[in-house]
């Protein structure tokens, strides 16, 4: 057996925006061919070769000069201002293995968090949250993280009144289905399609373009309920109504409510499939509360007209119709709740299970959610056991460590923060996910001690104690693959390692040695052994009437592996439907859970038993928008995967007097004497940025619209409550659990104000190195 198949194809890499072919001259790589199989591939690939040579690129190992002076736990105030000291390899990780030992001897396994939530690589075996964790699980354990921060509210939830994550996280009622039966797809938050451009674990081809524009010509109408009409692509000449954010819920209780009061709705449906309906039907007619949430309730809250919202469910009623709730949603104060609502409101028209109705989550918000996707396993690394059971909600880091041994409540559970003195952070970037950027700064300072592994100077590695440089897919060979995609990718090594960076791998292989735990680490694989290793684990499990697996080293030579995509789309609770005591559902009922006696038992104010409408603790509708009169949506940039590639040349392009763009409507500008290319101040009680202007009537007035991932870049650096020059928006979202169920991010409720900035602005420092 060779060490290293031979590159006999073209060497293909792998990204979760996309294949490539990497064209190499002089050992850079200049450019990025896309896949020949993508039929829409994304623009992002043309940002690699910048981003893989920039300046930005951590060089070698570094440590910030007080942790070195001083020693663990000193000059944590410094963290995001210090210099950094470059140190040899073996000086690195025997300082991390020294505090790994110190804190494990001191406090125990649980004092390490290694949530390390983010993108990292596309790669299957060179994870970087999957290295790390399988490192501290062979040495005790960590104490680690739940959910996304993409889908947590809903996720829970649908755990709890679908008794799955499959109408949440995929496979969903196909695109084919759709455009063979539906009339009618009702789009709550859009389908934008700059959100499927990407997909965890990579994607070969993109679909979802191709399959709106099938269902558009087989004349399915869409209605795109939204603050932003470009939330629905403009080929689909979809209706937009625009409601004030965080008036989802309401609006879709009012469509229920008028479906019940003019004997539209199911009862059959709702009495053979779902349990709870009359709790919910009482809460609707308003017999409890004497508020019925009818049309002109919601009018009030949604400043949609109530003629507009009955008008709206009859038309539903009378079509096959499939509802989308787009992830964003519930990214918001009581985030669970417009999952919630859709559900039940699907359930109320009764076409759940059936082709081209239903309802499902999240097509705008990822690529490969509603393809015809092939039965197929995915080549993986083993995670391993991890012997710490504590973890907290993925979105409650400064939580976390601010609150130490603090009560908390998470799906049933009452739950303890363990107190974190080391952080170790390896493929992602908590100053792009997170919250209150500001209330993270004063958290980041409490553990004695910080590690990340980055390829990159992001706001993260500028906030640790001791940074490792990591290398990027191009730099080592890798197996890509997603659940959402048909194609499994060899990654191949196009160019030599940048500076002096190492692959997790090898790192966490010499960090093993140092605790005697590197044999059970490896498992006595080399890179190339484990890559055969995890594709022929794949390829035994594989169907073999759905496609044969060549051998590994075939498939290496050849490049790729397609399977064909599934001959019949998918419905989803098809067979549910078709026989509900026979394929019940994973649920205490069995059934749909409109009114959850689980959830009910936990006496949660804010996430009752039932959809319920709450208010919103920042929202159009409140007192605090008198002084803060407009409401932030953060979304996911076109630009850029989160704060990926932010420095390379398809985000910089879209940057304005290098600043983060942010989408007005003219209106709100001419009253804020702020025009196109303005440099403005956006801000509230918990922070300012400085973003560029971009004046729309695609976005309804009282709304600003500001992309996700802007390398945090603070006036002045380790100083909390600064301005940030460069237009990150998390300086400015609520960081609050969604409700004691899910405890997921409400980044969507945000109020701020916006005016012009006056004088010359600060230049940006983002993408300089801190190294002496």
């Amino acid at each position: 057996m060779s060490e290293k198949p031979p590159h006999t194809a073209p060497a293909l890499n792998h990204s979760h925006w996309g294949t490539f072919e990497p064209i190499i001259l002089d050992g850079r790589v200049t450019e990025t061919r896309p896949f020949a199989r993508d039929p829409d591939p994304s623009p992002l690939l043309h940002s690699i070769p910048d981003a893989l040579h920039h300046a930005s690129r951590v060089a070698q190992p570094a440590v910030r000069a007080g942790f070195l002076e001083h020693g663990p736990g000193s000059t944590r105030d410094r963290r995001g201002s210090d210099r950094y000291v470059a140190v040899t390899w073996n000086r690195a990780l025997d300082l991390i293995a020294d505090e790994i030992k110190r804190v494990i001897r001191d406090r125990g396994n649980n004092a390490i968090y290694a949530g390390s939530y983010g993108w990292a690589s596309a790669g299957r075996f060179h994870h970087a949250r999957t290295q790390l964790q399988r490192f501290l699980g062979g040495i005790g354990g960590f104490t680690g993280a739940r959910d996304t921060y993409s889908n947590a509210a809903g996720a829970v939830l649908v755990k709890n009144v679908l008794g799955s994550l499959h109408a949440m996280n995929g496979p969903g009622t196909s695109w084919k289905g759709i455009a063979d039966h539906a009339d009618l797809v009702v789009m709550f938050g859009g389908i934008p399609t700059r959100n499927t451009q990407v997909t965890p674990g990579g994607v070969g081809e993109h679909t979802t373009r191709g399959w709106l524009e099938k269902v558009k010509t087989a004349g399915v109408e869409f209605c795109n309920i939204s603050p932003m009409r470009d939330d629905a692509a403009g080929f689909l000449d979809a209706e937009w109504i625009a409601p004030r954010p965080h008036s989802d819920t309401a609006l879709m209780l009012a469509l229920a409510h008028t479906l019940i009061v003019e004997g539209l709705h199911d009862a059959d449906f709702l009495a053979r499939y779902c349990t709870g309906f009359n709790r919910f039907r009482d809460y609707l007619l308003g017999t409890d509360d004497g508020l019925p949430k009818s049309a002109e309730w919601a009018a009030g809250l949604s400043e949609i007209s109530a003629d507009k919202i009955r008008s709206l469910a009859r038309k539903m009623a009378a079509s096959r119709t499939f509802i989308n709730v787009n992830w964003s949603l519930q990214r918001g104060d009581h985030g669970e709740q417009p999952v919630w609502a859709a559900i039940a409101l699907a359930a109320v028209l009764g076409q759940v299970g059936l082709p081209g109705g239903g309802f499902g989550f999240g097509y705008g918000s990822m690529e490969g959610l509603a393809t015809m996707l092939p039965d197929m396993p995915v080549p993986t690394l083993p995670l391993g056991r991890n012997p710490v059971r504590s973890f907290i909600p993925v979105a409650r880091i400064a939580d976390l460590l601010l609150n130490p041994l603090q009560p908390f409540q998470y799906d049933g559970q009452d739950l303890v923060y363990p107190d974190i003195d080391l952080v170790y952070w390896c493929g992602g970037n908590p100053f792009h996910h997170h919250q209150d950027l500001n209330r993270l700064i004063r958290a980041w300072r409490r553990p004695s001690t910080i590690i990340v592994h980055d390829p990159w100077w992001t706001a993260t590695a500028r906030h640790a104690d001791i940074v490792l440089p990591s290398t990027t897919t191009l730099e080592r060979d890798d197996v890509g693959a997603s659940a959402r995609d048909r194609f499994i990718i060899a990654m191949k090594q196009a160019i030599a390692r940048v500076g002096d960076a190492r692959d997790d791998f090898a790192i966490f292989s010499d960090l093993a040695d140092r605790f005697g735990t590197r044999e059970s680490f490896t498992e006595g694989r080399t890179t190339i052994q484990w890559l055969r290793h995890i594709y022929d684990a794949a390829r035994e499990h594989a169907n073999r009437h759905v496609a044969e697996w060549p051998a590994f080293d075939e498939f290496w030579s050849r490049g790729y592996l397609e399977i064909p995509e599934a001959s019949t789309p998918h419905i989803l609770f098809e067979e549910f439907r078709m026989n509900p005591d026979a394929n019940p559902l994973p649920t205490p009922s069995g059934r749909i859970e409109i009114f959850s006696e689980k959830i009910a038992s936990y006496n949660y104010d804010d996430c009752p038993g039932h959809p319920t409408w709450l208010e919103p603790a920042e929202w159009l509708g409140s007192d605090a928008a008198r002084k803060f009169p407009l409401h932030l949506l953060t979304t996911q940039p076109s630009t850029r995967l989160h704060g990926q590639m932010d420095m390379a040349r398809v985000s910089q392009q879209s940057k304005v007097a290098g600043r983060e763009p942010m989408r007005m409507n003219r209106n709100d500008a001419a009253a804020r004497g702020i025009s196109d290319g303005d440099i403005v101040r956006v801000f509230n009680d918990r922070g300012a940025i400085l973003a560029g202007a971009v004046l729309t009537d695609d976005i309804r007035p009282g709304v600003i619209q500001i992309s996700t991932g802007a390398w945090y870049d603070p006036l002045d650096p380790g100083t909390i409550g600064t301005l940030d020059k460069h237009g990150n928006p998390n300086v400015l979202t609520l960081d609050k659990g969604t409700s004691r169920l899910a405890q997921g991010p409400s980044a969507q409720t945000t109020l701020v104000q916006v005016e012009k900035f006056e004088g010359d602005p600060p230049s940006i420092s983002a993408f300089n190195s801190p190294l002496d």
